[in-house]
């Protein structure tokens, strides 16, 4: 299923585990509660997407285009976002335990109350991103840009 055109679809509840959307056009879609456990979404654009509360945990969205997009409550334990862009998204309350974020863009992002326990935010640039009352612990900060975070 890669490099599909999903723009604007209505994925509400879709149960996608493992499925693979290399390159997939997913721009505004509804992925609101969605199984996308062990996706590969790499390259992927999920520009504006509504991913509340869905379930991203092992997902591959690396260099994945996330920006603007509502992330609130999702589960992405152990997801890959190495040179994904989050510029302005929403993370509130999500479960990012051990995400890799190397080289990501959250400039902006909000992800306030996340459990960002053991991520790895090296050389990612974090400014002006909302961190009031998320977990930090263990986290890798080497190399990231905080100003105004």
């Amino acid at each position: 299923m890669k490099n599909l055109n999903l723009a604007g679809a209505n994925l509400e509840g879709a149960n996608l585990e493992g499925a693979n959307l290399k390159g997939a056009n997913l721009e505004g879609a509804n992925l609101k509660g969605a199984n996308l456990e062990g996706a590969y979404l790499r390259g992927a654009n999920l520009e504006g997407a509504n991913l509340k509360g869905a379930n991203l945990e092992g997902a591959n969205l690396m260099d994945a285009n996330l920006e603007g997009a509502n992330l609130k409550g999702a589960n992405l334990e152990g997801a890959n976002l190495e040179g994904a862009n989050l510029k302005w998204s929403g993370l509130q309350g999500a479960n990012m335990k051990g995400v890799d974020i190397w080289c990501a863009n959250l400039e902006g992002a909000n992800v306030k109350g996340a459990n960002l326990e053991d991520v790895c935010f090296y050389c990612a640039t974090l400014k002006s991103a909302n961190l009031e009352g998320a977990n930090l612990k263990g986290a890798d900060l080497r190399g990231a840009v905080l100003i105004d975070a």
